[in-house]
């Protein structure tokens, strides 16, 4: 029997009373860790392959056109060398530039390139196809709820993080 389960209960379906929502955790733990498998399994596939904080730079960028180093690095919530070295690998793989800002010449701006936009693109259309294959095997009220249930997840997470930092802010393709 699945830990957290109410006795009898062969649905699959969590008391969440019996250890204030410990066990609802731990089941919502094992099904996030399909999801993850599957999401960077499909960043896997694409050429060239980028680690899951490389690739969440270029989300960022790509969201927030104006963005600096220093503003990248508190999105990401690394330190200012690390967020340096992080842009020297990207623009290495012409995934990303930087510019001089053409307001103030003194910022360098970080821009994508074609390239990086083209990869953004393929990872992206990845995941959704590998999402979409999983979903072929869930009902629709079953889609809808996981659907509603992790954009309430987001709002949430979004809250205890505080908006504008860290990967709460990195959108809900990210």
């Amino acid at each position: 029997m699945t830990a957290g389960c109410a006795e009898g209960a062969g649905d699959g379906r969590w008391d969440a009373r019996r250890d204030g929502g410990r066990a609802q955790a731990r089941q919502v733990a094992d099904a996030v860790e399909s999801l993850v498998a599957c999401w960077l399994t499909a960043a896997e596939e694409t050429a060239p392959l980028l680690p899951a904080r490389q690739l969440l730079a270029l989300r960022t960028v790509r969201r927030r056109p104006e963005l600096n180093l220093t503003a990248l690095a508190e999105c990401l919530d690394v330190g200012l060398p690390t967020a340096s070295r992080l842009c020297d690998r990207l623009e290495a793989a012409g995934l990303l530039e930087r510019a001089v800002h053409p307001r103030n010449r003194r910022e360098v701006r970080l821009v994508l390139t074609a390239y990086g936009r083209r990869v953004l693109t393929d990872v992206g259309e990845r995941r959704v196809g590998r999402l979409a294959a999983v979903f072929e095997d869930m009902s629709p009220a079953q889609r809808t709820a996981l659907e509603q249930g992790l954009y309430a997840f987001h709002r949430a997470h979004a809250r205890s993080c505080g908006t504008g930092r860290g990967h709460g802010a990195a959108g809900p393709d990210g």
